[in-house]
């Protein structure tokens, strides 16, 4: 097997940041999720040990400065491909594919349905998401009152801001937010925004070998058919 260029020989260390299931989840103590099973599928194929490293800054854009400065070898953590995320990161074939949401408190703005409904609300959003592009756009057709910014690791604090009512609507891609209304009666998934955002692998730029090798061993996931059962399994 040839050597892959990586800051380890035999390691990939993959950043991803959390909490954002089902991508990245903590249960018992122990960070898993969609992500961390597909690296370990992906890394058995090239042979290498996946090492984990958390990324906790409050700007989820910031991770791919860890690319750069050789902190880590990758990133995987529900990522969107962006041509602004491609100026500064390598990506590989897209693994999923999701579209936006749009959760409300169904107890205290009933008549919410869709972002056409949004008059006079605030919608949250997390620094660095892909969803600001959504509640930008909603911002200039006068369709929202306005956007609150949360830290990435904020999302806790942000739904419970939704269920007090001191902001109208969250926006976050769909199955995230299906997973953390769970339990959460006065919260729902009231739309899906069909932004159609590619999912992928992030590595530094110009490490195309080991672009190249993530490439092949994702098609090899998907042929065996193993990539449809791990996001079937994650996303059920």
């Amino acid at each position: 097997m040839v050597e892959l260029p990586t800051i380890e020989p035999g390691v990939l260390c993959v950043a991803s940041a959390f909490p954002d299931p089902p991508f990245e989840v903590v249960e018992n103590g122990v960070a898993t999720g969609l992500d961390a099973e597909l690296m370990d599928l992906v890394c058995a194929r090239l042979g290498l040990r996946r090492v984990p490293v958390r990324y906790e800054a409050r700007d989820f854009d910031g991770i791919f400065d860890g690319l750069a400065s050789r902190t880590y070898d990758a990133v995987v953590s529900g990522t969107t491909i962006t041509a602004g995320r491609e100026k500064v990161a390598l990506f590989s074939d897209a693994y999923l594919e999701s579209g936006q949401s749009l959760v409300v408190n169904i107890e205290r703005t009933p008549s919410a349905r869709s972002v056409d409904d949004l008059a006079g609300l605030t919608v949250g959003i997390q620094v660095g998401n892909t969803s600001d592009a959504v509640a930008r756009d909603l911002e200039r057709r006068g369709a929202i009152a306005g956007i609150r910014y949360y830290p990435y690791n904020g999302i806790e604090d942000a739904l419970g801001d939704l269920s007090a009512g001191r902001i109208g609507a969250f926006i976050k891609l769909l199955p995230v937010m299906r997973w953390l209304t769970r339990g959460r009666a006065e919260l729902a998934v009231v739309q899906e925004i069909p932004t159609h955002e590619r999912l992928g692998i992030a590595v530094a730029p110009g490490n195309h070998a080991l672009c190249d090798a993530v490439n092949r061993a994702l098609a090899d996931l998907r042929r065996g058919g193993e990539l449809d059962r791990l996001t079937a399994r994650w996303l059920r």
